[in-house]
């Protein structure tokens, strides 16, 4: 393992808690990590093409060395592999492989290699055990921690999956350094929205202390380590997003409806982006429908911009679908109850709140007023 010892943060759900180890190393320590907590298994690695050129050499040297032979699948990279045909893909890989539902399915990759290899796990022989290696920063700090799963339908984004815990989390900030920078800014959104949601002085750190998480070392570490926390505090309360969950989704409404609007096309947009855009649009909303102070939606778009983020809706490139076609997109969202809308808006930097019943007419309003069209 990395000489510097990992930071653990504990994701409290009794007997199906588990730990998130935060560090730099810890991928050529996985196999004997994995190994320790779970001895005696055989284990499927689902990766992408990007992320097996540069990091699955590592970990299957270290699987191999702590006696665990893993049959490894890779997929195309991207937001569009998460479809059915590569669920498919990774099922049959699994059982292919004669893994049994004591062996580990283990995820080494990003957001969309996360949620689907999870996916699979949950569902392969009523539930095989999960381990995320997430290698970048939107998966550290957010879709490796608290057991979503699933793949996108085109009709929108994440409607099939299912809960399905991890039995640990591995973040190796090194990793990171490999990340283009592209891909390290959209992580930095869901790094920013911890502080947005409920932790003000956070996001005054990040604003203070960004260039520093950019450049890595322990700056980065410690980011990653309160993101997590905050996370895990949220999963530990409400696992199955009955309640205060639904908070994590700030600027999801929006972005999902930017994501399915633009088909995914990562070279338009990626997920981490479209939550940018959707947080600036959150509390540009909460000012318009006077629940916050426009400052405050100020403050959030000089923060995207000053570290390179999108912001606005005239920042995706290409022409958008009309106010109309978007407000369908947000109302196919799993955020909507009973045909009522329901939005993470916000008091203020730190304040967010789930406002249930939301006017569809308000709504396509501020998208229609907002529209680069």
């Amino acid at each position: 393992m990395s000489a510097i010892a990992p930071v653990t943060v504990e994701v409290g759900l009794g007997e199906r808690g588990y730990d998130i180890l935060i560090g730099p190393g810890l991928l050529s320590g996985a196999g004997q990590e994995i190994s320790r907590r779970l001895p005696g298994r055989r284990a499927a690695v689902v990766t992408d093409e990007n992320v097996a050129a540069a990091q699955l050499g590592t970990l299957k040297a270290g699987l191999e060395t702590s006696g665990i032979q893993p049959a490894v699948i890779t997929l195309p990279a991207g937001e569009k592999t998460k479809s059915f045909a590569h669920l498919e893909e990774v099922v049959d890989g699994v059982l292919a492989a004669k893994l049994e539902r004591g062996d580990i399915v283990i995820a080494l990759g990003g957001g969309v290699i996360g949620d689907l290899a999870g996916f699979a796990a949950g569902i392969v022989r009523r539930g095989m055990n999960f381990v995320q290696i997430a290698t970048s920063l939107l998966a550290q700090v957010d879709s490796s921690v608290g057991g979503k799963t699933g793949i996108n339908s085109p009709r929108g984004k994440n409607l099939v999956g299912v809960f399905h815990q991890p039995k640990l989390v591995l973040a190796d900030t090194g990793v990171l350094d490999t990340l283009p920078i592209r891909e390290f800014r959209a992580g930095y959104a869901e790094l920013a929205k911890y502080g947005l949601i409920d932790r003000p002085a956070f996001f005054a750190w990040l604003e203070a202390n960004w260039q520093d998480v950019f450049a890595g070392g322990p700056a980065r570490a410690e980011a990653i380590a309160e993101a997590c926390r905050a996370k895990a505090d949220v999963v530990a309360r409400d696992e199955f997003e009955t309640g205060d969950r639904a908070l994590l989704n700030l600027g999801h409404t929006f972005g999902h409806a930017l994501e399915a609007a633009t088909h995914y096309d990562g070279a338009r947009l990626v997920h981490g982006e479209g939550v940018a855009i959707g947080m600036a649009l959150a509390h540009r909303f909460s000012a318009r429908l006077n629940l916050a102070s426009p400052d405050d939606a100020g403050r959030v778009e000089a923060h995207l911009r000053a570290v390179g983020l999108p912001w606005r809706m005239a920042d995706i490139p290409g022409e958008l679908p009309d106010a109309e076609a978007l407000l369908s997109y947000i109302a196919q969202d799993k955020k909507v109850s009973r045909g009522a809308l329901t939005f993470i808006l916000t008091r203020g930097v730190g304040q967010a709140f789930i406002a249930r019943d939301v006017p569809a007419s308000e709504v396509l309003g501020f998208l229609a007023e907002n529209h680069p069209g």
